[in-house]
């Protein structure tokens, strides 16, 4: 397994395959090519180590969403003819207008190879049983993680056009014993278990995954799923236009970066000089159909020294993705990130759901915490408020609101 090698021979093979990568895109693909050839690169001999590879030019998801705009329907990063494409998904299109991604049955396959490491690291193998609980859409995420459970040959079961009640119940019926998920829906999910007599400590379940939030690696929410489902709860993380990048072993020190199939980079979002925390860069290997070089992911992170106690040598990310870049909150002259406001708020047990709010105050924003509180516990409000005022060093309103009342 590459998960292992030393840092000498894990560049190697990385220069490898960026080399292969650059070759095609610079022989086919149109929006790579000219942007390569701008940078004063025409030929993959001009990429002798990875030091030149800081040649190539940083991409963002504008630049993206511009080319698929003047270019529709799927833009001039495209590799090979149309008849080599299987697959097409997009993003969410919670930061612009979504983008619309193709893959080839090469890309395909690598992106399932990207999530049997997620799976791998979480111990799951082809005796487990996966309940996806997914409306099976356009996002990618769904799609490539049942691709990843059919890799490791474990059951895949699907969970979509059910509601929440009705997924709890499949869930004993099919006896799963791995969740795939986002954290809040894992939440929520045992709620609704909960309210309906169904105890999930007592199931199969013995493992959860989960993506598309920072909160798995947050260790209150990690701790309340993992109270609410008595299984480990896992991290994860990818994006529709990058692939799985990161995972958390069983060691749960820190998130791998997946540095055999991506060339990751933490850069100082204001500077684009190396740095320990800031934005994190992504360059996938395996996807030469429709790649993304030197990609601003947005995602704000923090590399972690030494090595991880599971053996692999990939690098680590301290607490996974913190939060996006352009997520942080300015409350009077304090940065905020919503996902360390969640770890205050999520270390009361008396908290059912919270919601947060910032207005503008004059010239500064303010910020509000509205909590959803167990029944009966009212009285709690005022050691969460301190809390969160104390996390910060700000004065913060905190206040109570009827359960059921926030999204």
């Amino acid at each position: 397994m590459n998960d292992t090698l030393e840092r000498d021979p894990l560049e190697r093979l990385q220069l490898h395959k960026l080399r292969t990568m650059l070759r095609e895109l610079l022989a086919s693909n149109p929006f790579y090519g000219n942007r390569l050839r701008a940078a004063g690169i025409g030929s993959v001999e001009e990429i002798a180590s990875l030091d030149d590879f800081k040649r190539l030019p940083l991409t963002t998801k504008a630049e993206l969403s511009t080319d698929q705009t003047e270019n529709a329907p799927y833009g001039t990063n495209l590799t090979y003819s149309p008849d080599r494409y299987i697959r097409l998904h997009q993003t969410s299109g919670t930061t612009g207008a979504p983008l619309r991604w193709l893959d080839t049955e090469a890309s395909w396959t690598w992106w399932g190879d990207c999530w049997e490491s997620v799976f791998r690291a979480a111990g799951v193998s082809a005796s487990d049983r996966i309940f996806f609980p997914f409306s099976f859409g356009p996002f990618i995420g769904f799609w490539s993680a049942y691709e990843g459970a059919r890799r490791v040959g474990a059951l895949a079961i699907p969970g979509g056009a059910m509601s929440s009640e009705q997924r709890a119940r499949a869930i004993l019926n099919h006896r799963a014993t791995v969740i795939v998920s986002t954290p809040t829906y894992a939440l929520r999910l045992a709620e609704v278990a909960e309210s309906e007599g169904i105890s999930l400590p007592d199931s199969d379940v013995r493992v959860t995954i989960h993506a598309g939030e920072p909160g798995a690696s947050i260790p209150a929410t990690k701790e309340r799923i993992e109270s609410a489902w008595g299984a480990t709860c896992y991290d994860h993380a990818g994006a529709t236009e990058v692939g799985a990048w990161g995972f958390e072993c069983d060691a749960h020190s820190g998130m791998h970066l997946n540095e055999a199939e991506f060339i990751c980079e933490v850069i100082d979002p204001e500077t684009g000089d190396d740095a320990n925390e800031g934005e994190l860069v992504i360059t996938n290997l395996g996807r030469v159909g429709m790649p993304v070089l030197r990609y601003r992911t947005g995602d704000h992170v923090r590399l972690m020294e030494g090595a991880c106690p599971c053996g692999r040598t990939f690098r680590r990310l301290e607490g996974g993705v913190i939060g996006r870049i352009d997520d942080a909150l300015l409350i009077r002259g304090v940065v905020v990130f919503p996902s360390a406001i969640e770890s205050v708020v999520r270390r009361f047990a008396d908290v059912v759901e919270y919601a947060v709010d910032v207005r503008r105050d004059g010239a500064m924003d303010d910020m509000e915490v509205r909590v959803e509180l167990r029944e009966g516990a009212d009285a709690a409000i005022t050691a969460i408020g301190n809390a969160v005022s104390d996390s910060f060093g700000l004065r913060i309103k905190t206040t109570v609101v009827p359960n059921g009342s926030l999204p």
